[in-house]
């Protein structure tokens, strides 16, 4: 039976899509910023991580165009007490080192991630 609740919370991916990375790298990036962003979560926001994490843990993958919008709205996220990471990648295969990838932001209420992803296109 589907349950057509809305989700109270979620998580957004944010992908740099200026650096042209392939498919396989994008998906790569996504999933360390998923990971890491949760981790803290786990650790900093537990009820709310478990609460996502029972929820289904909803994901949305966005895209930005460049490093500034990447950090700002790491910036912002912090600002708001929302659980976020920055993925630097080792630069072992497409990129060079150091190279700052994507942004891992919440999980959190749905509503408070929307502050700071909420105006983002839907990488497709």
């Amino acid at each position: 039976m589907q349950d057509d609740r809305p989700f109270e919370y979620k998580q957004c991916i944010v992908l740099r899509t200026d650096l042209g990375m392939s498919i396989g790298k994008l998906v790569s990036q996504a999933c360390h910023a998923s990971l890491e962003a949760s981790e803290q979560a786990r650790k900093k926001k537990r009820r709310i991580w478990k609460a996502w994490m029972e929820e289904g843990s909803k994901k949305v993958i966005l895209k930005v165009d460049s490093l500034e919008e990447l950090e700002e709205l790491a910036k912002k996220a912090q600002e708001l007490g929302i659980p976020n990471t920055l993925i630097v990648d080792r630069g072992l295969t497409e990129i060079p080192p150091g190279t700052t990838t994507a942004l891992g932001v919440g999980p959190d209420r749905s509503e408070k991630i929307d502050l700071v992803t909420g105006k983002l296109k839907l990488l497709k």
